[in-house]
């Protein structure tokens, strides 16, 4: 393991029908089991996989910058992260799809950096080898 830079640590109560809370409490939301997967739709009510596909599109989206600015590239992006539960052999498993647009480089530069992004990024590297991860660049 490496140094650590930063910890954070949350608790959950109640499973997908629970709550969670950030231990400084800048998060703090209800969680529901969505329609898809049996549950309800509970206004306000977040689940795991939206939770988590927001973490990696903001983690992404903050490589491609350093990936850019190591490129000496002068850009804008959006990330979308698709997160999707799947049922697998041995119980459950992600898949994701990252669709990024990036303004202000042409579109072999654009995926080429969606390609140094994807080595850089956090949750990209952690989920590596266990979860199928499709990226697709178009510059604007």
């Amino acid at each position: 393991m490496g140094l650590a830079l930063y910890t954070t640590e949350s608790t959950a109560r109640g499973g997908r029908q629970g709550h969670v809370k950030s231990s400084d409490g800048n998060l703090e939301v209800d969680l529901a089991t969505p329609k898809g997967l049996g549950g309800k739709d509970v206004k306000g009510a977040t689940n795991p996989e939206q939770l988590f596909s927001a973490g990696y599109a903001a983690c992404f989206d903050s490589a491609l910058q350093l990936s850019a600015k190591k490129a000496k590239k002068k850009t804008t992006s959006a990330v979308t992260a698709k997160v999707s539960i799947e049922k697998r052999l041995k119980g459950f498993g992600l898949s994701v799809e990252l669709y990024v647009e990036i303004e202000g480089v042409t579109q072999a530069e654009a995926e080429e950096l969606v390609e140094q992004a994807h080595e850089v990024c956090p949750y990209s590297r952690a989920i590596e080898g266990n979860v199928k991860v499709k990226k697709t660049g178009k510059a604007l």
